[in-house]
This record gives structure tokens, sequence and C-alpha cells, in this order.
């Protein structure tokens, strides 16, 4: 059994924050959340995607949100919605990016030889960076990077990824959750994400942006390329939900805990989230 506690910091009192409750993959299954300084208002659902989240009224500037994870059965997998494609500006790719997705899987033979050439070709598009602007803002869909390096973070190399992977014929999902690195010692103050195919049932995982940032070579599947676990929490972008007081909160996606400001916009909290094993 594993605890999670992610102390959520910085919080205006009275004001309102969403946190995700968490997923069941084949690797871990996130039970029960204990909330501290904060009292639970609702349990919302997005109800294409099947994922749960507490809206919580901060009671204090320090909210904090424990959960346990314990093993997955020897039967669960990646929610099957993680695989669906979507129609919306984060997860469909352009027409330019589509051509090219075939081409390049076709050439390389097609099947695992084809996802391993697009997730090549991602690698080869970006640099490891936390851009203030990303390379698909103000896009309709997810454009085609066709020259040159792009600076990306893993929400941008894995956006692309997916989307390509979708565009030519295969079955993906984009992930995101807590990874906790070896060298922090269950520490982490962020969220991270990471891509998972499927093909002829088999389930491959795999992780650009932590080779590119760690200089590991050629990206590899692999839950963990880096020392450390990580633990999934939900799954794919643009989520929308209904807070059950009329508002229709519509979000790229709810991987960690965010705060509803005063202009009505809901934006990421500071965090700090420790793994333990119990």
């Amino acid at each position: 059994m594993t605890a999670i506690t992610i102390d959520v910091l910085n919080v205006i009192p009275g004001s309102l924050v969403m946190a995700p409750v968490g997923i069941t993959t084949c690797h871990d299954t996130v039970n029960s959340a204990n909330v501290k300084g904060a009292r639970i208002v609702n349990v919302l659902m997005e109800p294409e995607l099947g994922l749960g989240a507490l809206l919580l009224e901060a009671e204090s500037e320090s909210v904090q949100l424990a959960h346990r994870v314990s093993p997955a059965p020897p039967t669960a997998a990646y929610p099957e919605s993680a695989f669906a494609p979507r129609r919306n500006r984060y997860t469909e790719a352009s027409d330019e990016l589509a051509f090219a997705s075939r081409e390049i899987a076709a050439t390389a033979g097609g099947g695992l030889a084809g996802i391993k050439a697009l997730v090549a070709e991602a690698e080869s598009r970006f640099t490891y960076a936390h851009p203030e602007i990303r390379f698909n803002d103000g896009t309709e869909r997810v454009p085609y990077l066709s020259c040159g390096l792009t600076p990306g973070s893993c929400i941008d190399i894995h956006t692309y990824l997916v989307a390509s992977l979708r565009a030519a014929g295969f079955e993906a999902g984009y992930v995101y959750g807590y990874f906790f690195s070896l060298e922090r010692g269950g520490l982490t103050n962020d969220m991270h994400c990471w891509v998972i195919t499927r093909h002829k049932g088999e389930i491959l995982e795999w992780d650009v942006a932590h080779h590119m940032k760690a200089g590991l070579g050629k990206t590899r599947p692999g839950l963990n390329p880096r020392p450390g676990h990580r633990v999934a929490f939900g799954h794919s972008l643009g989520h929308s939900y209904t807070t059950g007081q009329g508002q229709q909160v519509e979000l790229k996606l709810l991987a960690g805990p965010l705060a509803r400001s005063d202009a009505g916009t809901w934006d990421k909290c500071q965090l700090r989230a420790f793994s333990t094993n119990k």
C-alpha cells in the first residue's frame, strides 16, 4: 500500500478548489481521499471520460488530500475511455500532421514499427523547455511541426504524439498523474504526463519528455525510464464538469488541484506531493 499526500498551498480561505480523485490502471488503484483544511461541496463526474473530481471549499490557506494507492487487481487495465478518439483542439491533428503521421508510420512498416517511428518523430521536433506560449496555443487543431526544434514540456510533446498516433490509426491515450523520482525521496511539486499505446492487445507506455530531460537517449517504452515510480490520476484532454451550482466548467484537463479565482478562472495551485510506503 502506498500513501500519497498532496498539500495544496497558498489557498484563499472560502475559495473553491477542484481536484481529481484518481483512477485505476493496470498498475495501481487510487482509493479514497481524506481531506483536511476544506469541506467537500460536491463530487463531480466528467460524463464522457468517467473521471471523478472533488469540489472543495477551502477553510484554511492549506488544503491536504491524502490518498491510498493499492496494487491493481490482475484483470485491471487503463480505462477504455483513455483510448477513445476525441474531437477537440487539444486532440485532433491538423490535416498536415495527419498526412505526415500516416506517411511516417507506413514508411516504417506500420504496426509497432510505425508507433516507434512516430515516437521518434515527436522526439525530433522538440527541445525540452517550459515555454510561456505553447506550440498549439490559438490553433483549432494540433499543428504539424515540419522543421526545426520547438520548445515544449511533457504536455506539449505528448499532446503532439497522441494526436500523431491517432491520426495514423493507432490506439493511444494521454495519461497524467504524479512521478516521484528516487533522487528526491518521494517528493514532487508538479504533475507529469505520459503516453500509452495499445497494439494487438499490448499496452506500452512512452515518456518522451523524461528521456529528453534526463538525456537518456532514444525514447524506449517503459513506465519509469528515470528511477522512481508514478501513479496515474486521470487521462485525456478536454474536460467538462458541472459543479452542481449551475456552473459548467470547461478545462483542458484536471491533472492536479485547481482553484477558482475572483475572475472565475480555474488556476493551477501550488502543491507539494509526497509518496510513502505503508
